[in-house]
C-alpha cells in the first residue's frame, strides 16, 4: 500500500477549522500572609481559617458536567515565608454517608478527597498537586504536557484531616522547598482544586477540562498576593542502612554458594537546589534494589520483555525524560512499537557479558552502580531540563570447571548519561526540544568486547504546533538518529540480532558486514490529532530505518518499519437513557519495511461505554488481512502471514462498592489453524476501611501451528538458501494469578502482601520444515524419521537424501513457579521510612508425560523456597 494518500490527507487536514474557543478564565484566587502560626491537625481554628478569602464554586466535570457541586466546599489559602499553607472545609449534609479509607501513600480506593494544583512555573503546562483523602492517606505528584499526571514524585510535606457532623477538613503546610518558582516581588502562578465526592462519582473543580476537549494546566485561575517570599536553595540529605539476608537452594557440590549470605550496606542521596528552579540529585552507593519483584514471564518470541521501572531514583521526575510525546493529548499506535531513547532498567542491569565453559559460577545479582547524578528543573522560565548521569562498577564472577577455580571479569566499567531540553512557546502553542544519550565502557579484559558496544550516541528532535488560534488541531511530532561502534564480531552479533535481522536472504537492500565497526540509523513518528469537539481525528507516520539502535540506553523492538494509520471517531459525553458516555472509534494501518514489503495490514474498530449505573462495557475488533510474515524464521526469508481476526471484550463492576470485579476476554484466530485466548478477571472486595484483597486468575491458550524450533545449516537446502528453518505445531496453556493484599493501619503504616502463581505447559508436535520462501508451505517429517532419545530429538529432513540429521533438544515444557513478597513501610516522619521486606521464589521445570496441572502444582509445591529478607531504614534532613 502507498502512503500518498496518507500524506495528502496530512496536509489537507490541518486547513480544517473548527471554531471552539478556551472558556472564560474564572476570577483569581487570593493568598494572605500568615500574622500567626498554623498548627497542622486538620483542625480549622485558627483565624485565618475564617479571615482568609475564601473560594466555593466549584463545578461537576462528573457525573453532571458543568452543573455546580453537590456539596459545598471552601477553601482558603495562606502563607509565611516558608510554606503555603491550604484549609479546606468539604461540607457534607449526609456526613455519615463519607467514604473514609485508608490507604497507602499515592494509592487511593475510590473514596472521598481533597487535592490542590500549583501551576508555580505559571508556563501553563506543568504543575504540582497535593491531596488528602478524607481518611487521611496523603497523594502527590505532577503535571505535565498539560493533561497528563503521574504520582511517581513524593514531596515532602504535611497534611492531617479531622471529620465531624459537618463534613471534613483538610489542612495542609507545602514548604516552598517543594515548588519551583521565580525569584519576584510579586509572584504570580497558577491553582486549582478538585473535590472528588465517591458516593455519587461526583468530581468538582474549580475549573474542569470539558469531556470533548483537552487542556487543564492552561485554564487554571491565577493564585495571586503571594509576596516578597525567597525560593529555597534547600539541601535534602536522606542516607540509608540496608541489611539483606538470602537463603537459597544451590546444588549441593556448589563451591560459591553454602545456602546462606548476610549483607549490609549504606549509602545516601542527596538533593541539592542549584538555582531557583534547578535541583541537583546525588547519590552515593546507591541501594537501588526495588522492594516490588517483577512478575515471572514464559517468553517464547525474539522480542525482549519490557519491565517497568520501580526503583525511585529513576521514577521521581521521570516525565521530563518523556521525549516525541509533547502537545498531542493522543497517540495512537497499530503495530507500531516506539522506540524508547532512555530505559533506565539498562543501568544496574544483571551483568551481561559471557563466561568461559564452567561447572558453577558466582555472579553478582546486579552491576553495582557507583555513583549517579540527576539535574532537573527549568532555565530562564523557558527551557525545562533533565540529565542523568551513572557510572557503574567493573564486575567480576568467580568460576569452577572440574574443580579449578578461576575469576573473570563479567561487565566492564561503564557510564551512561542522558541529557533532555525542551521549551514550550507562545503559552505551550508550540514546543522543541531535544535528547542524547551516552553510553562507554572501558575493556580491561578484551574477551569481552564481543559481548558489549565500545561506545553508543543517540540524538533526537522533538516538538507541537498547534494549527490554529482555538488549539483545536495539532502536529507533533519527533525524528531521531543512532550510532552503535565496537568490535566488528559485536556489530555483527547486532546486524544479526532480532531487532534488525540483516541476514535476510531474500532481499537485495540489507546485508551483514562482517567487517563493520559502527552501525548507524534514523527514526521519526509524526502524529495529527484533533484535541477539541466531539468528533476524534488521530493519524500518523513513523519510521524506523534498519540499522537504527537505541537499546544500549533506551529499549526498542524491532527496526526497518514504516508504520502509519489513518483513525477517526465520535465521543458522547452528556448521560443518555443507557450510556453515561461513550465512543466510537475505528482506524486502518499498515506496516512495512524499508523493502516495501508489507508485513502488517488492518481495520479496527474500538467500543467504549460507562452505563448509567456506572458499569463499564469496553470491546475492540480488528480484521488483518493477508501479508508477508518476516519474522517467522528469525532472520530468514519471508513468509505468508494468513488473514486472522482479532476480538477483546472487557467488563467491569461500579467500583464504588465494596465488592469489585472486571473480566476480560481476547482472542486472535488466524486461518488455518493458529489461534490464541485469553481470558483474566480480577475480583476485589474491600471489607474495610483500610483493607483490599484483590485475586485476579488469568488462564491463556495458544495453538501455533508454525511455532519456531531452530534454524540448521545444510548445503543441500538450496530453496531456502542453505538452511533449513524448522517449525512445530505449539499446544500451550498458561494458568497464572495475582494476588494482592493492602492493608493500612495509619496513612503511614502500611503492609502489602504480593503473590503470582504461574504454571505454562507447551507441547511440541508435527515438525516440519520450510518448504519455499514467499509462501505458506511446509514439509511435516513423518514420524519414522524422527528419534526421540534422552531428551534430544534427531530428525532425517530428506530420508534417502544427501541431507545430514539435525539434531535439537526436545522443546516440550512445564514451567511452574511462585513468586511473592511482603512489604512493611512506615513513614515514622515526614521524608523517612522504614522497610521490612519478605520476597520468596520457587520454581520447577519438571516435564513428565503425559501432563498433569494437579502434578505439576505438587511438584511446585515440593520445591524448595529461596527467602531473602531486608530490613531498610532512611532518615530525611533538609539543611
Amino acid at each position: 500500500m502507498k502512503f500518498r494518500w496518507f500524506v495528502i490527507f496530512l496536509l489537507i487536514l490541518p486547513f480544517i477549522r473548527l471554531a471552539a474557543g478556551i472558556g472564560d478564565t474564572p476570577p483569581p484566587v487570593q493568598a494572605v500572609r500568615l500574622d500567626c502560626p498554623v498548627t497542622v491537625d486538620g483542625i480549622l481554628s485558627e483565624p485565618v481559617w475564617n479571615e482568609a478569602p475564601a473560594v466555593s464554586a466549584f463545578f461537576q466535570r462528573d457525573p453532571d458536567e458543568g452543573k455546580p457541586a453537590t456539596q459545598e466546599t471552601v477553601v482558603r489559602i495562606a502563607y509565611d515565608d516558608n510554606a503555603l499553607y491550604v484549609g479546606a472545609e468539604m461540607r457534607d449534609t449526609a456526613a455519615d454517608s463519607i467514604v473514609a479509607r485508608v490507604s497507602r501513600r499515592d494509592h487511593t480506593e475510590n473514596e472521598d478527597f481533597f487535592a490542590i494544583a500549583v501551576d508555580s512555573y505559571h508556563d501553563k503546562r506543568g504543575a504540582f498537586y497535593f491531596g488528602l483523602s478524607a481518611g487521611g492517606t496523603i497523594m502527590d505528584g505532577t503535571f505535565y504536557n498539560d493533561d497528563w499526571s503521574e504520582d511517581t514524585w513524593d514531596g515532602v510535606w504535611e497534611g492531617r484531616v479531622h471529620r465531624d457532623e459537618k463534613g471534613w477538613t483538610a489542612e495542609m503546610r507545602i514548604p516552598f522547598s517543594q515548588l519551583r518558582f521565580r525569584r519576584e516581588e510579586k509572584n504570580l502562578w497558577g491553582v486549582n482544586y478538585l473535590r472528588a465526592l465517591s458516593r455519587r462519582n461526583e468530581e468538582a473543580y474549580l475549573v474542569f477540562t470539558p469531556k470533548n476537549s483537552s487542556g487543564f494546566v492552561s485554564r487554571f485561575p491565577d493564585l495571586v498576593g503571594v509576596e516578597n517570599i525567597k525560593p529555597s536553595r534547600h539541601v535534602e540529605v536522606l542516607p540509608y542502612v540496608r541489611a539483606k539476608a538470602a537463603y537459597t537452594h544451590p546444588d549441593a557440590d556448589d563451591p560459591y554458594d553454602d545456602g546462606s549470605s548476610i549483607s549490609p550496606v549504606g549509602g545516601a542521596d542527596v538533593k541539592v537546589g542549584l538555582s531557583n528552579n534547578v535541583t541537583l540529585d546525588l547519590t552515593v552507593n546507591p541501594d537501588f534494589g526495588q522492594v516490588e519483584v517483577d512478575p515471572a514471564v514464559v517468553n517464547l518470541s525474539d522480542v525482549e520483555t519490557y519491565f517497568e521501572e520501580k526503583r525511585p531514583f529513576f521514577i521521581e521526575g521521570s516525565s521530563i525524560f518523556n521525549f516525541g510525546r509533547g502537545g498531542a493529548t493522543n497517540y495512537w499506535g497499530f503495530n507500531w512499537s516506539n522506540p524508547s531513547f532512555f530505559y533506565s532498567r539498562r543501568i544496574g542491569h544483571a551483568p551481561q557479558g559471557s563466561l568461559p565453559d564452567h561447572d558453577y559460577a558466582d555472579t553478582p545479582e546486579g552491576v553495582r552502580i557507583l555513583g549517579a547524578a540527576k539535574v532537573t528543573g527549568k532555565l530562564g522560565g523557558k527551557w525545562n531540563i533533565g540529565a542523568v548521569q551513572a557510572l557503574t562498577k567493573r564486575e567480576f564472577a568467580d568460576w569452577s570447571l572440574d574443580g579449578e577455580k578461576s575469576r573473570s571479569e563479567i561487565e566492564p566499567l561503564g557510564t551512561a548519561g542522558i541529557v533532555r531540553a525542551q521549551r514550550e512557546i507562545r503559552g505551550g502553542r508550540q514546543g522543541i526540544g531535544f535528547l542524547s544519550t551516552l553510553s562507554a565502557r572501558r575493556f580491561d579484559d578484551r574477551r569481552l568486547r564481543p559481548d558489549f558496544n565500545r561506545h553508543s550516541e543517540t540524538f533526537g528532535i522533538d516538538g507541537w504546533t498547534f494549527l490554529d488560534t482555538s488549539k483545536t488541531w495539532v502536529l507533533a511530532g519527533w525524528t531521531g538518529a543512532s550510532r552503535v561502534a565496537g568490535s566488528p564480531d559485536r556489530i555483527t552479533s547486532l546486524q544479526r540480532n532480532a531487532q534488525h535481522y540483516f541476514q535476510r536472504p531474500d532481499v537485495d537492500y540489507l546485508g551483514v558486514d562482517s567487517t563493520a565497526v559502527e552501525m548507524k540509523g534514523w527514526a521519526g513518528r509524526f502524529v495529527l490529532n484533533k484535541q477539541r469537539g466531539n468528533v476524534i481525528v488521530n493519524s500518523a507516520i513513523g519510521f524506523v530505518s534498519p540499522g537504527f539502535d537505541v537499546n544500549d540506553a533506551g529499549f526498542m523492538s524491532r527496526a526497518d518499519v514504516i508504520n502509519g494509520h489513518v483513525g477517526g471517531g465520535y465521543l458522547w459525553t452528556k448521560p443518555g437513557k443507557i450510556f453515561r458516555f461513550h465512543d466510537v472509534i475505528g482506524a486502518v494501518f499498515q506496516s512495512s519495511d524499508f523493502g516495501g514489503n508489507v508485513f502488517g495490514r488492518g481495520i479496527f474498530l474500538l467500543w467504549e461505554s460507562q452505563f448509567l449505573n456506572y458499569w463499564r462495557l469496553d470491546g475492540h475488533y480488528c480484521y488483518n488481512p493477508e501479508t508477508l510474515n518476516k519474522y517467522r524464521t528469525r532472520g530468514g526469508p519471508l513468509t505468508v502471514g494468513h488473514d486472522g481476526s482479532e476480538y477483546e471484550l472487557f467488563v467491569r463492576s461500579d467500583d464504588r462498592k465494596p465488592l469489585v470485579f472486571w473480566v476480560d476476554g481476547y482472542g486472535y484466530f488466524s486461518t488455518p489453524v493458529d489461534w490464541f485466548q485469553n481470558v483474566s478477571a480480577n475480583l476485589q472486595w474491600k471489607p474495610r476501611a483500610n483493607m483490599s484483597l484483590s485475586v485476579g486468575p488469568r488462564l491463556s491458550r495458544t495453538r501455533e501451528y508454525t511455532q519456531w524450533v531452530d534454524a540448521f545449516d545444510d548445503p543441500t537446502a538450496v530453496r531456502t538458501y542453505g538452511k533449513r528453518y524448522v517449525f512445530a505445531e505449539m499446544k500451550q496453556t498458561e494458568i497464572s494469578a495475582n494476588v494482592r493484599l493492602d492493608w493500612t493501619f495509619t496513612p503511614r503504616l502500611s503492609f502489602q502482601l504480593y503473590m503470582q502463581p504461574l504454571s505454562s505447559h507447551g507441547d511440541y508436535e508435527r515438525y516440519k520444515e520450510l518448504r519455499k520462501p514467499g509462501s505458506y508451505s511446509f514439509d511435516e517429517y513423518a514420524p519414522d524419521r524422527i528419534l526421540r532419545a534422552n531428551g534430544e530429538y534427531e530428525i532425517d529432513p530428506d530420508g534417502e537424501g544427501p541431507a545430514a540429521s539435525i539434531s535439537f533438544d526436545n522443546p516440550d515444557f512445564n514451567f511452574k513457579s511462585l513468586r511473592g513478597n511482603a512489604v512493611l513501610r512506615w513513614e515514622y516522619r515526614p521524608g523517612s521510612t522504614l522497610y521490612l521486606v519478605w520476597t520468596q521464589n520457587r520454581w520447577d521445570d519438571r516435564y513428565d508425560e503425559p501432563y498433569s496441572f494437579r502434578e505439576s502444582m505438587d511438584q511446585l509445591g515440593d520445591a524448595k523456597a529461596d527467602n531473602i529478607f531486608m530490613l531498610k531504614a532512611t532518615y530525611w534532613w533538609s539543611l
